[in-house]
């Protein structure tokens, strides 16, 4: 089900010490959600099971940002991202979150698991700017060729200061 919320400039921190854990199919639909998630989140669990995960995704995040991250995930790359995620309540909360591929046996991808943190203030006060110059440019051009433009400038402004993408969020 999805819901239609009205984003407020309210923000919900998450506690210190917690981790918000769940797992997802390889469509994004979620298969797990840990207690911490469903209280920061303000769902219950019948609500999140089935559910695509981009239910919590706030409308500030880049979509760049989510294609650049599900590229990495699907090679069966580990990535970490800091992520602006909405709660049911129209509250928002940062998280530095750390994705990997579930794997079988036979090394076959079967789904993901996400395990996410309370950021460091300091690092959201670097992302926040570039996500915002990723959704301005989003808006600039066509859906089918958005996200490539947002990465592109992402990736060029990464370029320019001789890291990568993984260097960068981890330097932060």
């Amino acid at each position: 089900m999805k819901y239609t919320i009205q984003p407020l400039d309210r923000e919900r921190q998450l506690p210190d010490d917690s981790y918000i854990v769940s797992k997802t199919d390889l469509k994004g639909r979620i298969t797990y959600a840990n207690r911490i998630f469903m209280d920061v989140a303000r769902y219950i669990e019948p609500e999140l099971l089935g559910v695509q995960h981009n239910l919590i995704r706030h409308p500030d995040m880049p979509r760049g940002a989510f294609k650049l991250v599900w590229d990495k995930i699907e090679q069966g790359q580990e990535v970490f991202a800091y992520v602006k995620n909405l709660a049911k309540d129209g509250q928002y909360y940062w998280v530095f979150a750390n994705i990997t591929p579930d794997k079988d046996a036979q090394g076959n991808i079967t789904g993901y698991l996400s395990v996410r943190r309370k950021p460091r203030r300091d690092a959201v006060a670097i992302v926040e700017p570039i996500y915002r110059q990723m959704l301005s440019i989003e808006k600039q051009h066509p859906a089918k060729n958005q996200m490539d433009h947002s990465i592109g400038f992402l990736v060029d402004a990464l370029d320019s200061k001789g890291v990568s993408y993984e260097e960068f969020i981890l330097a932060i």
